[in-house]
């Protein structure tokens, strides 16, 4: 028994030696000029997080916030042996709310934080869709297609090379229709092809059978905030905004005026990226 509480008594030292050393690392990093130059300058480069916005059944993302990573930092400036803001080692902080949390609403349009739309496009048959493409690499522009799973299934090279354009796939539905076993099948295809997982559903209007479906394949649905018709170039200029999603249908109409929308867009001052850049609640700092 006396052996027993010895090792006991040991392991207990042990214990309360790794603590306290830990505890005195800890004050004496604290107690540092260096650390606490960096403690002070918080304030000056802290950026608060912003939620994402619910309003009944639809969200707009948020937006990360910007911390400074203060082990990093620290360990960056000692070995210099001083302080220098330009050293200084930044993290993100994730919002309270975010779209990353909610499946069962839709998503109307980025964030707005930054001059960004996306374009996405419908695609259910084959014409048109090359003249469409050859626009947007004429006009070194990013899109994201929203493919049917039967067509994709007929067409993989011409998705494999829309992929390596580097533009974003994702599932529509499958012959028009949304059996979970085919749409899944279509995801699978989707990551097999591009290496990436699809995170998009697409609805042009409030569509429960959609948000069922995708909410449960941990998919976001989107509603366009522009959805254009036979005028896309009239659609687009009247309603264009910061963050907007704009749908298309793959179309003569769409086809003969995407040029002109292309050019009205960035004449505009607005970039045009892939729906996973314009929804993303990343800060990119640097």
């Amino acid at each position: 028994m006396k052996k027993i509480y010895k090792v006991a008594g040991v392991i207990c030292l042990v214990i309360f030696s790794f603590f306290y050393t830990d505890k005195v690392i800890l004050f004496i990093r604290e107690s540092d000029p260096i650390m606490k130059s960096i403690r002070k300058s918080e304030n000056s480069h802290k950026i608060d997080p912003i939620n994402a916005q619910i309003d009944e059944n639809k969200i707009i993302p948020g937006v990360n916030g910007k911390v400074i990573d203060y082990d990093n930092s620290y360990k960056k400036m000692k070995k210099y042996g001083t302080y220098n803001e330009s050293l200084t080692v930044f993290k993100e902080e994730e919002p309270a709310i975010s779209i990353e949390d909610y499946y069962d609403k839709y998503i109307s349009q980025g964030s707005g934080i930054n001059n960004d739309v996306s374009l996405v496009f419908n695609v259910k048959n084959s014409d048109n869709i090359t003249n469409i493409l050859n626009i947007l690499v004429e006009n070194n522009t990013l899109a994201t297609f929203f493919v049917d799973g039967l067509w994709l299934e007929n067409n993989r090279d011409l998705v494999t090379s829309m992929a390596e354009a580097s533009y974003e796939i994702e599932i529509l539905n499958y012959d028009n229709k949304y059996d979970e076993l085919y749409f899944s099948s279509s995801l699978n295809l989707v990551n097999s092809i591009t290496n990436l997982k699809p995170k998009y559903c697409f609805a042009k209007y409030d569509n429960k059978e959609v948000l069922e479906l995708c909410s449960k394949l941990n998919l976001h649905t989107i509603i366009p905030t522009i959805m254009t018709g036979n005028y896309p170039y009239k659609d687009v200029k009247s309603k264009l905004t910061k963050g907007a999603i704009i749908g298309f249908d793959i179309n003569s109409s769409t086809e003969i005026e995407l040029p002109t929308v292309i050019n009205y867009i960035k004449q505009k001052g607005y970039a045009i990226n892939t729906l996973d850049s314009l929804l993303s609640e990343a800060l990119n700092i640097k």
